[in-house]
């Protein structure tokens, strides 16, 4: 079960976009204290989640059941990496449809 906790705490860093030390910093933890949650060595403490929790509140119905529920906000890294993959693809314009803009706006129908 730990080494779970472990591969959900590194799921939950890693869909952040963020580096161990940074994910550290933002949950006051040592860094070698995560590199061993993270790989299974040690089993995460009660306030290592804690912190993970209040950090990340909304992974902590996934972290700790399993189970998410998007109407109450609780997701899973896997649900927050295909949200943000929409939202990049709907803010990049095709490089034709960029161009056909540009063409409309010189008049040169």
């Amino acid at each position: 079960m730990s080494s779970d906790l472990g591969k959900k705490v590194r799921e939950i860093r890693e869909a952040e976009g963020l580096g161990r030390q940074a994910f550290c910093d933002l949950i006051g933890v040592p860094k070698q204290t995560l590199i061993n949650v993270e790989m299974g060595r040690s089993g995460p403490s009660g306030k290592l989640l804690a912190e993970v929790s209040q950090a990340f509140s909304k992974y902590t119905l996934w972290l700790m059941t399993d189970q998410v529920s998007e109407e109450a906000g609780q997701v899973s890294p896997e649900i927050e990496r295909a949200r943000r993959r929409s939202r990049r693809q709907a803010r990049i314009p095709s490089r034709e449809t960029g161009i056909a803009r540009w063409y409309r706006g010189t008049g040169n129908q």
